[in-house]
């Protein structure tokens, strides 16, 4: 028995993310560059405000790009069939430092089930090197389920 496809992403998905990405993606500058059902694709230019004391890029600047990739992907994949997703474990490991540049990250599906996802998660740097990876697993919630006391919305 074959699996239905998901219906296409529309032509300016990419657009509508960026427009609807939140207060803290945009405070750190995501921005996303690409998005598809099997990869979602986002960059951070680093500036000052992202460092740590030590003027490294901060390790939250990672989980949360892996965070959010993760979670996109898993919504994209999920809104079809009514569902919302929230994340319930990000794994985070800080390969090598940055200070400067652009931070590319990608995220890919390793299982899409109808209850959880897993999501890979890669971010590199200018020079192509990985300086970072992360695996999010994500829940699947029905429509009209609560999450911290308030119903959470498909898309939302």
């Amino acid at each position: 028995m074959s699996k239905t496809p998901p219906p296409q992403l529309p032509e300016n998905a990419v657009d509508m993310l960026n427009a609807t990405r939140g207060g803290f993606n945009n405070l750190i500058g995501l921005t996303f560059t690409s998005a598809a059902y099997e990869k979602v694709c986002a960059k951070v230019d680093v500036t000052p405000e992202l460092h740590q004391p030590y003027g490294l890029v901060h390790g939250g600047i990672y989980s949360a790009m892996i965070e959010t990739l993760a979670s996109v992907g898993a919504a994209i994949n999920s809104m079809p069939r009514g569902q919302s997703t929230v994340g319930l474990e990000n794994t985070t490991s800080f390969l090598k430092a940055v200070r400067s540049g652009t931070l590319y990250g990608e995220a890919t599906p390793l299982t899409r089930g109808k209850r959880t996802h897993v999501w890979d998660v890669v971010i590199r740097d200018d020079e192509d090197r990985l300086v970072a990876t992360g695996r999010v697993r994500m829940i699947c919630l029905e429509q009209g389920a609560a999450v911290a006391g308030e119903t959470v919305a498909v898309g939302g």
